[in-house]
């Protein structure tokens, strides 16, 4: 299994404060969590795995987390911060063209970011039921952001949203967690084709659809 990327420690003495040092070490905990999550699952992966792949000692894990639960739950907040970084906006986008842009880049940072991307799509379901809701809650906000890239303003349309962001959620996580990435990028054309028809058909609300 690779080891961790996130940043260690300089070695001997150093001058860091030790807020600097714990927010390293949370770093690398975090990472460490989904990196080896993604090669075990959440059931079979203990604590002494993590603390192995970070190089980070128990006495410093239990001092930043009370379990393995508490450190799940620091790294589902860092895979979110992570998949849901926004794209550079571009001039002269419509709805769509700004919804399709968004997806591939989605896209392309859940590809780059594939422990992170399945300790939120796939492994949050195995972590208990407060995983759960807070996936569920992550979801709703991303159904949000589709909302506005769209100019979605009614109740019609903002299920809509819904619909599609559970729909990619769904469709990404069997890519995830298989490392596929031919079938994760073949996600996008697809959603993409299927976004334009209910735009088409008025789906989306009060607003959308095809001009006169």
């Amino acid at each position: 299994m690779a080891s961790t990327s996130s940043r260690r420690l300089p070695r001997g003495r150093h001058a860091l404060a030790p807020e600097e040092v714990a927010r390293i070490q949370r770093e690398r905990l975090c990472r460490a969590m989904a990196e080896v999550m993604s090669e075990k699952g959440y059931a079979a992966t203990a604590v002494e795995d993590v603390l192995k792949h970070a190089g980070v000692s128990r006495q410093t894990f239990y001092r930043l987390f009370s379990s393995k639960q508490d450190c799940f739950m620091a790294s589902f907040d860092t895979a979110w911060a992570s998949l849901t970084r926004k794209p550079v906006p571009a001039d002269g986008e419509n709805p769509l063209e700004r919804c399709e842009r968004a997806l591939d880049h989605y896209l392309r940072t859940v590809a780059a970011e594939l422990p992170f991307a399945r300790l939120f799509l796939v492994e949050a379901f195995a972590a208990g039921a407060e995983a759960i809701r807070r996936r569920a809650e992550r979801e709703a906000a991303m159904a949000a952001a589709l909302a506005g890239l769209l100019g979605v303003a009614d109740d019609a349309g903002r299920f809509t949203c819904r619909t599609v962001v559970s729909a990619v959620c769904a469709m990404v996580a069997p890519p995830v967690a298989r490392k596929d990435l031919d079938a994760l990028y073949a996600v996008g054309p697809a959603m993409t084709a299927h976004i334009r028809r209910l735009w088409n058909a008025g789906a989306f609300g009060a607003g959308t659809g095809p001009r006169e």
